[in-house]
């Protein structure tokens, strides 16, 4: 058992499940090291005859040093008779639903990468906190939450944010935010059941909005008009970033994170992929297309930076898309198409080409087969399509004339007829 010391906290790197680095200076201090990257200090005692642990907080908010000094003090009063678990489980019971949230993002999402935790923390801070932040954690009841539900749907929650020195965060609501906000609120009220904070979770049977942000797909004719305006924008000198960045989306069925973080030395251009070390489901492989890798062969390697679409900082990617999307997209009338919805007419090309939903789901990089079900019904009728070919074949075999009819069976089937 090392010292706790920042070179020792970054040393402990994450495995399959959170595993705690205990100080051999300090008996009862300790580090925990979870799935997704997160630490947090900690402190571990006897009280009454039963160990408990209490967290102290995470690393980056708390040094080593800053958590020992903690941690001793902690120490030093549980010697005196004190249980700071156990003060901290009859607070709970006066607990917010404001300060649940965030005991949440705090000790409840050690399995959550990064960028789910800022969406969660979006939510909570756009939708949850302001409808529900002061209620008692206690107090919440079904119909609590459908009420919230509703109010999201309806735009109670509607607000323009300034976020940067030049961002804004629009904060729309409606049924498809309401119901995955209320999917969150779900996960954190089975953390508060965990703690002991509820015996029941208040969102469980709870009906929620049908979610239909993955219905959205081009038809053929709008494919066509997309490629006008992608030549379009290179007659108006629109960023070549961001028409790069268009055309890898509908060529490979990544998200857009994936094609904007994307560096060069990610692409295996002997085996026709890229290599993705870190995306929403881990690490990836994405084969390419013929034209995937003509564009990337032509995209001008820029000097002082690892990105193939750098922004005009080199150490950063390009991050002006939307904004480049909205202009584009307009010019054609594709005003209600997403750039995400470019992934998901990559794999509508694929179901309506007979390819099964389990490769799919490869190509996208899918955990969950659910998750591809969405496209369930283009793969039946791609099915369809084929047992209607397959069928006039033999129709027509069983059609040909007696005298010569086994020449003609054959040549049908085989496709020559």
């Amino acid at each position: 058992m090392p010292k706790l010391t920042k070179k020792t906290v970054d040393a402990s790197k994450p495995k399959e499940k959170d595993y705690i680095v205990w100080d051999n200076d300090l008996p009862g201090f300790g580090l925990r090291v979870f799935p997704s990257g997160k630490k947090s200090y900690l402190v571990q005692y006897r009280h009454e005859g039963r160990t408990r642990r209490f967290t102290i907080g995470l690393h980056g908010p708390y040094t080593p040093d800053k958590a020992r000094n903690r941690a001793m003090g902690l120490l030093g009063d549980i010697g005196d008779g004190a249980d700071p678990s156990g003060d901290k489980a009859k607070a709970h019971k006066d607990m917010t639903i404001g300060q649940l949230c965030d005991l949440y993002l705090t000790e409840g999402c050690g399995t959550k990468k990064e960028s789910t935790i800022a969406t969660d923390t979006g939510r909570i801070n756009r939708h949850i906190k302001p409808l529900l932040g002061k209620r008692l954690v206690r107090s919440i009841t079904q119909a609590d939450i459908s009420k919230f539900l509703k109010d999201v749907a309806s735009g109670k929650t509607k607000t323009d944010v300034k976020t940067k020195k030049r961002g804004r965060a629009l904060v729309r609501g409606g049924k498809g935010t309401a119901s995955r906000t209320v999917g969150l609120l779900g996960g954190i009220f089975t953390f508060a059941v965990q703690k002991g904070l509820r015996l029941d979770n208040p969102v469980h049977g709870v009906q929620k909005f049908p979610d239909k942000r993955n219905g959205r797909f081009l038809s053929p004719a709008e494919m066509g008009k997309l490629g006008k305006a992608l030549k379009r924008a290179e007659n108006k000198k629109v960023n070549p970033a961001a028409i790069t960045a268009i055309r890898l989306l509908i060529f490979t069925g990544c998200r857009k994170s994936e094609i904007l973080s994307l560096r060069w030395d990610h692409i295996d251009w002997d085996n026709k992929c890229l290599r993705l070390p870190d995306t929403k489901t881990g690490q990836k492989i994405v084969p390419l297309g013929a034209p995937a890798l003509e564009l990337l062969a032509s995209t001008d390697k820029i000097e002082d930076t690892s990105f193939v679409l750098p922004s005009v900082d080199k150490d950063k990617h390009y991050v002006g898309l939307q904004k480049a999307w909205e202009t584009i997209r307009a010019w054609e009338g594709l005003d209600d198409v997403r750039i995400h919805d470019l992934r998901h007419s990559f794999a509508s090309v694929a179901a309506l080409s007979g390819d099964s939903l389990l490769m799919i789901g490869k190509l996208l990089g899918h955990k969950d087969p659910k998750t591809t079900q969405i496209y369930a019904h283009l793969a039946d009728s791609a099915a369809q399509q084929s047992a209607d070919k397959i069928a006039k074949q033999i129709e027509a075999a069983m059609n040909a004339e007696d005298e010569d009819g086994e020449v003609t069976v054959k040549s049908i089937l085989d496709g020559k007829g």
